[in-house]
Formats: C-alpha cells, structure tokens, sequence
C-alpha cells in the first residue's frame, strides 16, 4: 500500500512539472509593439508622402512553425499596435499592403512578415515602424 502511495505521489508530481513548460503565447508578462505607416513612393523611390495608418489589422502566430494566426489587433488612430501578456518565446507578426508591380494581379496582397523573439520576461520588443502601401 505505501508503495502505491509513493508511485501515485511521483506520477502527479511528474505530470505537474511537465505541464508548466511555458510555450510562445498568451500568460506572459512581454508585449511586442510597433507602428503602422502608409507610404507611397515617387518613381525615384523617393517618399512622396507617409502618414499614420488608423485602423488596420496587424496580426500575431504563436511560435514559427504555423500557418494559421493566433490574434490579431487593430491599429489605434495613431498607427501604434500592442501585443500584451506574452511569454518568453519565438513569434511572427504580420501586416497585409497593396501587392505593386508588374507580376501582380488587380487586387492582390501582400505579405509583411516579421520574426521576432522574446527573451526575457516583463520586455517589450519593439518593431518600430513598419510601412506599407495602400
């Protein structure tokens, strides 16, 4: 009977400490944050204007091995987005602009995509500004 006690005891323990393995996502105390710039270009590749882009959606994968977001947020008046809550791990955040050039079809998007990598707990990774045409 104490035999079945302390393999019960030792099972639980064994499944408690594998369960606490913290994985890329929310329960953190990180943020990733960035923001969002509209931009158009002269022929020259000069910037001909850029402003503050309101409202759009910026989107967050758990981890880089995916292919499905996990969140998503929308951009505050002035462009500025915000991850909260996450933990330690490696992540990819990403925007959509204006597919441009000649091997594009009317309409089509294009694909931002940003890796990035939280280290430390209670950071705040910054993207900076990220610009994209519209």
């Amino acid at each position: 009977m104490k035999t079945r006690i302390i393999y019960l005891l030792g099972v639980i323990i064994a499944l408690n400490l594998s369960g606490c393995k913290k994985v890329p996502g929310p329960g953190g105390s990180s943020s990733i944050i960035g923001n969002l710039q509209r931009v158009e270009y002269n022929s020259d590749g000069s910037i001909f204007y850029q402003y503050d882009l309101a409202k759009e959606d910026v989107y967050i994968i758990y981890g880089n091995d995916e292919t499905v977001y996990d969140d998503d947020v929308e951009t505050s008046y002035d462009g500025n987005f915000r991850f909260d809550y996450l933990e330690k791990g490696k992540y990819q955040v990403f925007v959509y602009e204006k597919c441009i050039g000649l091997d594009c079809k009317p309409g089509e998007k294009k694909v931002l995509l940003f890796d990035v990598e939280i280290t430390e707990k209670k950071s705040t990774v910054d993207l900076g500004t990220i610009y994209v045409q519209k």
